[in-house]
């Protein structure tokens, strides 16, 4: 695994998808409904980070990730989702309804003030076919299944939740992605989903192999990644289950491996009250993303709790990734909390404010803390 000071570049290809979330304007051409919408936001934040130097691997609270190599941090960046432009065409030829979708997401902090903003992430493009009663396939590259339901349950997708320098610059913040979850990834895919019946959903899909983040040690095997997910609308929310595999090639002395996990979850809602749940666990996950901490066991938990009053949701989030395999100075586990007040200004506009604390801990006790801030506003066009 490389050591922290490696990690930023790598950490920058992190990009949330939007798609799901935008409110669109529609607009007919011939056959076709067409569709253009996006996000934009931008969020002050700022970080302290102390303690241990010496946790290697993804400690997100290090100095090395949580504060750019400082004590402190100041970034006016994305938050946990990128600004996005999002555009969408169906129509129903010969019986069958097609659809294509396509997202282009860029950032809004840099490095410096001279380069070119130009880094510029196509993260969705894929096109659909399908009826009420076959279902529906998908082909081409799109969200994974895998920890699909979480993120995007998270509080903190409309916020920063861990403010990690190493990504917010270029890109975007981590939410509770290494402290709760790993990220869902993108891919190429072939995906089929059934139709809904009495509320229950679900998909499988051959995912394009891919190499293991972050960690030169690891290629993609020669077979398919598969992620399977089921989905069951109940209790006024959604519960679902879902699980992936993938082969990873080692390059010498590492070993050859299989990524294995498995997770469970749900959002629910009680009146003003809504509650969120979501155990993963497997081996091979990786803190961050796919066989990134090679062949090693993780479990990563989180839970939250909000209540509306009025325009506002006020929110407390709490999650952990846990490595069962580190020694050492190797990391064992990232955990971060964070409260939030999101307020709808209007329709398409949210104020937030986010207190956060993130923690690392190494095999040895070493342990090191990020605490941030930050405030801003989300746009949905």
């Amino acid at each position: 695994m490389r050591h922290p000071a490696s990690i930023p570049t790598a950490l920058a290809a992190l990009l949330l998808p939007a798609a799901s979330l935008v409110h669109a304007a529609d607009f007919k051409a011939g056959d076709w409904d067409l569709s253009v919408g996006g996000i934009i936001n931008a969020y002050y934040t700022n970080s302290s980070c102390k303690g241990s130097q010496n946790i290697t691997g993804l400690a997100l609270a290090s100095k090395a990730l949580g504060c750019g190599g400082n004590d402190k941090s100041t970034v006016i960046g994305n938050g946990l989702l990128p600004n996005a432009l999002t555009i969408g065409a169906k129509t129903r030829q010969d019986g069958v309804d097609i659809g294509a979708t396509m997202l282009i997401g860029s950032s809004v902090a840099s490095s410096d003030s001279i380069s070119t903003n130009t880094n510029v992430d196509v993260r969705q493009g894929f096109m659909t076919l399908g009826t009420p009663e076959m279902g529906t396939f998908k082909l081409g590259r799109d969200a994974g299944l895998f920890g699909n339901g979480i993120i995007f349950a998270d509080m903190t997708l409309l916020g920063t939740g861990t403010p990690t320098k190493a990504t917010q610059i270029n890109r975007v913040t981590l939410g509770h992605i290494g402290a709760g979850y790993t990220y869902l990834g993108y891919y190429g895919q072939l995906a089929y989903s059934t139709p809904s019946i009495g509320g229950f959903g679900f998909t499988a899909a051959l995912m394009s192999p891919v190499d293991a983040f972050a960690n030169a040690a690891y290629t993609a095997g020669t077979s398919p990644q598969v992620q399977l997910r089921g989905t069951l609308d109940v209790l006024g929310g959604k519960a679902w289950v879902s699980v992936k595999s993938q082969s990873f090639k080692g390059v010498a002395p590492a070993a050859d491996f299989t990524m294995k996990g498995a997770e469970v979850g749900g959002q629910f809602a009680f009146g003003d009250f809504g509650v969120v749940a979501n155990v993963q666990s497997g081996t091979g996950l990786g803190v961050l993303a796919d066989g990134d901490n090679g062949n090693t066991k993780s479990t990563n938990w989180l839970l939250q709790g909000t209540f509306k009053i009025g325009k506002a949701k006020l929110g407390v989030s709490s999650g952990s990734s846990k490595l069962k395999d580190a020694v050492g100075a190797g990391l064992k586990e990232n955990t971060n909390t964070t409260a939030g007040v999101y307020y709808s200004l209007t329709k398409s506009v949210t104020l937030v404010g986010e207190l956060s604390s993130t923690r690392s801990k190494s095999a040895a006790g070493e342990s090191a803390r990020l605490n941030g801030v930050s405030a801003g506003g989300i746009l949905f066009f």
